[in-house]
């Protein structure tokens, strides 16, 4: 089957232009697949776009930098040659103190601790290299005959042992320990200890003390060797211009790209998927939907409980996917002037996290449906690299914010301003003046996430990050391999291995799950 017009039979259709549907496109067209994306909102992106939030003032909407795309996707799919730039690399993190001067974070730059602090950078980076090929693969069903899962097992087995007796010890030993005791193992800052704990926790429903929290740092770490020696990085134009590259790419083999075309139901002709009809009644079949919505919103809304078997119902129900993490940007009539700051460390990201008491504390507000009462905070202002993003001689700060949770005590109609104002007052803490400064405010709780970009619980993982839903097991049993139950139906959002962050992974390893099944 083939087509290129809307309304025409495909291929595949893919639902949602965001990462990892451009990525899952783009692969599938330069398959030779004929391919429609077809994206509910006005443009393309979505939690990963760039989105203005006051007049002439630009920001990423979700995540504001990238770290953990790998480069072969990047290379696969020629995203620089499609317009893709960095307005900075390697960017430095300073954590930012109430009582002491910012330090720098930085493993190879003779900081606090410094030998230390090297050998165990070293050393997690070795145990998460063993991870990163779990990102650009398929993971094996488990328990099956199945010669092709047996052999991805065994491929994973041998990762490991290629380890070393040493280090595969030391990973199974701190793989589902927390990151509370690790740091406690490693350093004696308070300082250090606790923003190192923030890449740990960042994005996910866990503190410094829960179980699993090395593992979600490993995570990251494995993310950030696949996407090679780029470090963190700020793209020109913000994340949006990620997800720009994604489409030129899927265009330039062949993929279409329809926005303002949200997706009402998947329609479903016996015991198969066969295409999606559209808000206002239009239906386009195809011999694939592939879904990069989060689980439940296409499994339960989009396709419907009732073509499912009752038991995997169950399990996609119980996906724990309500956020934490909220957003706030401010748009400023000049440049934040943070205490004792060396200038040039605003081009990198700022931490609030100044021990991982602090970070436990504002972790324990959230299990009783509190905002933190001193948040933990990363904080960037993307105009020092980018002055596109603003008037001229403006400037916008973009700050991930936790903890947040997505049911507030009270709601956040009645809660947003305090919070809002809250994390405002953190910042000033380290930044006397910024308050004169703000011209525009804009606070994004879980609950706008899950509004504005489609998000079931605003969770931008899609699903939680933790060792029982993850790889082997992500989102579900019965789904962990990009195929839903139903046949012709596939996921490729987030809340698929590997997982969250801008990766485009889940959506390069769904497209070759459906090519080399002939679909």
């Amino acid at each position: 089957m083939s087509g290129g017009s809307p309304g025409s039979g495909y291929d595949c259709v893919v639902i949602g232009a965001g990462h990892n549907g451009l990525s899952c496109a783009a692969y599938l067209a330069r398959a030779g697949r004929s391919v429609l994306v077809v994206e509910a909102g006005e443009g393309i992106g979505g939690a990963a776009g760039t989105r203005e939030f006051a007049p002439g003032f630009r920001v990423s909407g979700c995540a504001h930098l990238l770290h953990s795309m790998p480069e072969e996707l990047r290379r696969d799919l020629a995203l620089e040659a499609h317009g893709l730039s960095a307005a900075a690399v390697s960017m430095p993190t300073t954590a930012l103190l109430d009582d002491a001067a910012p330090l720098a974070i930085d493993p190879a730059g003779g900081g606090i601790e410094a030998s230390a602090h090297a050998a165990y950078d070293a050393s997690m980076r070795r145990l998460a290299a063993a991870l990163v090929p779990a990102l650009l693969r398929t993971p094996p069903r488990l328990g099956t005959a199945n010669w092709s899962d047996r052999m991805e097992l065994l491929r994973f087995a041998l990762r490991l042992r290629r380890l070393g007796r040493r280090d595969m010890r030391e990973l199974l030993r701190i793989g589902a320990m927390n990151v509370f005791d690790l740091l406690h193992e490693h350093f004696e800052s308070q300082a250090l200890r606790g923003a190192l704990a923030f890449d740990a926790v960042l994005g996910s429903n866990l503190g410094p003390r829960s179980p699993g929290t090395v593992f979600t740092l490993l995570y990251r770490l494995a993310g950030q060797i696949a996407a090679g020696g780029s470090g963190l990085t700020q793209p020109r134009g913000g994340m949006g211009a990620v997800c720009d590259a994604l489409a030129a790419a899927a265009k330039a083999a062949g993929a279409v790209v329809r926005t303002s075309a949200p997706v009402v139901r998947i329609t479903v002709d016996g015991d198969r998927a066969t295409g999606v009809e559209l808000e206002g009644g239009e239906r386009i079949g195809a011999r694939a939907v592939v879904s990069s919505a989060d689980p439940q919103t296409t499994l339960l809304r989009l396709l419907g409980a009732g073509h499912l078997d009752a038991g995997f119902v169950r399990r996609v129900v119980r996906l724990r996917t309500r956020g934490l993490a909220a957003k706030l940007h401010l748009a400023l009539d000049r440049l934040p002037d943070f205490s004792g700051l060396d200038p040039q460390r605003l081009k990198g990201r700022l931490l609030i996290a100044p021990s991982l008491r602090y970070v436990e504390h504002a972790y324990d507000h959230a299990k009783y449906g509190e905002c933190s009462a001193a948040p933990i905070m990363e904080i960037t202002v993307p105009t020092v690299n980018d002055s596109t993003l603003a008037p001229p001689g403006r400037h916008v700060l973009s700050a991930i914010v936790q903890y947040a949770p997505y049911a507030l005590n009270g709601g956040w109609d009645a809660g947003r301003t305090g919070f809002t104002e809250l994390t405002i007052d953190t910042l000033v803490r380290h930044a006397p003046q910024l308050r004169r400064a703000i011209v525009a405010a804009e606070l994004l709780a879980p609950p706008d996430i899950e509004r504005e970009f489609r998000i079931t619980g605003g969770h931008w993982h899609h699903a939680d990050l933790a060792l029982d839903q993850f790889y082997f097991t992500r989102p579900v049993p019965g789904a962990s391999q990009y195929r839903a139950p139903l046949p012709g139906l596939f996921l490729c959002g987030a809340g698929c291995p590997p997982g969250g962050g801008v990766i485009g992974a889940a959506g390069r390893n769904a497209a070759r799950q459906i090519t080399r099944g002939g679909h």
